[in-house]
């Protein structure tokens, strides 16, 4: 059984943060008036104040320095596989040497 789990976009998170910081509200009072589950909102606060900047950079989208992160890695694997192709073929002409 597949379970439909909400989505937020970048603009209503950061909404929803604001008005958490209003003086007189707290977060659980928030969370109810938007019907967002139990903590949901802490969780987004502390996203943004771990990284301001990039905190919802959206669906299918990577923060700047995991995009980075996953090129070099595909970087990496290409080399690699290079690297390999080139070993066989030195062995493939090492043997047709002899």
């Amino acid at each position: 059984m597949k379970v439909n789990r909400k989505k937020y976009d970048t603009e209503f998170k950061l909404e929803a943060i604001r008005m958490a910081k209003e003086p007189g509200r707290n977060i659980s009072e928030v969370e109810r008036n938007l019907d967002i589950s139990k903590g949901t909102l802490s969780r987004w606060i502390r996203e943004q104040k771990a990284d301001p900047e990039y905190s919802f950079p959206g669906k299918g989208h990577l923060k700047a320095k995991d995009e980075e992160i996953r090129r070099l890695r595909l970087e990496l694997k290409k080399t690699q596989e290079e690297r390999d192709i080139i070993k066989k073929a030195l062995v493939y002409f090492a043997e047709d040497q002899k």
